[in-house]
């Protein structure tokens, strides 16, 4: 991405939402983030063993509803009932939208997480 933070690609873009999936499931099972869920579910008595399954179902939760939130967008997939094809441009009106669906499958899904 540009410094300026105006222009994105739509690979970028298509990172960003990846880079906000990792993070998330990161900090959600991390003991040292302001956002962990460890302790909480530690308390409910899971085990590590366990904690790990938990975190790898909360990392498929994330891939399936940040992967269908940009195919809504590019409107090759809809998003909850309605099945709408958006434009999508950055600050300096380049359109980000037209190939989200095999960016973000390539992110997504193409490779291990």
């Amino acid at each position: 991405m540009s410094g300026d933070g105006l222009s994105i690609s739509p690979e970028e873009f298509v990172q960003e939402f990846k880079d906000l999936k990792d993070y998330l499931v990161s900090s959600y099972f991390s003991n040292e983030s302001s956002i962990s869920r460890r302790k909480k579910l530690s308390a409910a008595g899971l085990d590590e063993k366990q904690l790990e399954l938990v975190k790898c179902i909360v990392d498929e939760a994330l891939t399936d509803a940040l992967y269908s939130v940009l195919l809504g967008l590019e409107g090759t997939a809809a998003i909850s009932q309605h099945h709408i094809m958006y434009k999508l441009f950055d600050e300096t009106s380049n359109e980000l939208t037209g190939q989200l669906e095999s960016l973000a499958w390539e992110q997504f899904h193409g490779q291990s997480t």
